[in-house]
């Protein structure tokens, strides 16, 4: 979660705009798509609705209650709103990253699940389901979506897009690129035949051996001039 002070606003706002504008870079969103939020203690900050990413300067992220009122905002909070605050609600999410990507949004129209291609898929929590469709913006689509992310840190929106959440703005985004990846990587086994698909044992014993590993956890750093 973020600092609740001023200077953890704006430095979740300052986040947001750079983080947007990467969706485009990225190829996970076109036009103004998409959007993306972060917890400050019992508030959100959450981009607008209908700024081109190209244009939006932090005085343009809104800010909402955990109840859906509009705290400080000069924009129009985007209109999935009520799916960013469910997923608060329901899990311990710092911040929260959805996108239009296409390789989910293809795969999301033909199948039920992402299924294991590679074992980074445990990053995600394990196969990535696909929630029914529900119009965009409303409390249906909310509470699909936190159906379909039980115990999982991301799930894909049929005929829509997709969604992940993570500690903070920057492990949400990671998990949105790995996501769009792995669907990527499925469609393209998909083409040489019916790939291997990892079992739940498999899947397990990667995330045991990662927890032993500590993998992706970085070395705390010695102070100067500690040689020991």
């Amino acid at each position: 979660m973020y600092r609740s002070d001023s200077d953890g606003l704006r430095a979740a706002r300052a986040q947001l705009v750079s983080y947007s504008a990467r969706l485009l870079d990225d190829g996970l969103a076109v036009g103004s798509a998409g959007n993306m939020s972060v917890r400050i203690g019992d508030r959100v900050a959450i981009t607008p609705s209908g700024v081109s990413y190209t244009e939006m300067r932090p005085g343009d992220i809104c800010l909402v209650g955990m109840d859906g009122a509009e705290l400080q905002s000069s924009e129009t909070p985007s209109s999935e709103t009520p799916m960013h605050l469910a997923i608060y609600a329901a899990t311990k999410a710092g911040a929260v990253v959805h996108t239009h990507s296409p390789e989910v949004i293809a795969l999301s129209a033909a199948r039920e699940e992402l299924p294991a291609i590679h074992y980074a898929i445990t990053g995600l929590g394990g196969p990535v389901r696909v929630a029914p469709y529900v119009r965009f913006g409303s409390a249906g689509l909310a509470e699909a979506a936190v159906g379909a992310l039980d115990g999982r840190n991301a799930v894909i929106l049929r005929n829509h897009g997709a969604v992940t959440y993570g500690r903070d703005l920057a492990q949400a985004y990671d998990r949105a690129l790995l996501l769009e990846w792995l669907a990527r990587t499925y469609r393209l086994a998909l083409s040489y035949g019916e790939p291997a698909i990892l079992s739940a044992a498999e899947l397990d014993e990667v995330s045991a051996e990662s927890r032993r590993r500590r993998y992706g956890e970085r070395r705390a750093r010695r102070p100067r001039g500690d040689a020991s």
